[in-house]
């Protein structure tokens, strides 16, 4: 079974910026990140498709994120930039292995998650 580790958490200062990686042990297809602070549901965060030419993002973060992949290290990325406090949270890397092209919003879409990375956006 495909394995999801994720990398690139940590502080940072309102403003700023910091790039998560989600690394896949085998083939994926599509790979999203959501992010869950305490007491609240996870929410869907940004979308790439297997090939990463399709992206997806929440109102929340569009044109402060950036969702990519590199297919050959079967690796995704989250760049972000302009951070937020509200940004806080723990970040997950998903999978969904059920479309190669359908970047879906809801959680329950995903059968395989990372183990999380906390973001700390601190103003």
């Amino acid at each position: 079974q495909v394995q999801l580790v994720e990398s690139g958490g940590g502080l940072v200062q309102a403003g700023g910026s910091l790039t998560l990686s989600c690394a896949a042990s085998g083939r994926a297809f599509i790979m999203a990140w959501f992010r869950q602070v305490p007491g609240k549901e996870r929410e869907f965060v940004a979308g790439v498709d297997w090939r990463g030419t399709s992206t997806y993002y929440s109102d929340s973060v569009q044109g402060r994120f950036t969702a990519s992949r590199d297919t050959v290290k079967n690796t995704a990325y989250l760049q972000m930039s302009d951070l937020k406090p509200e940004d806080t949270a723990v970040y997950y890397c998903a999978l969904d292995q059920n479309t190669r092209v359908r970047i879906r919003t809801d959680q329950n879409s995903y059968g395989l998650w990372g183990q999380g990375t906390q973001v700390t956006v601190s103003s």
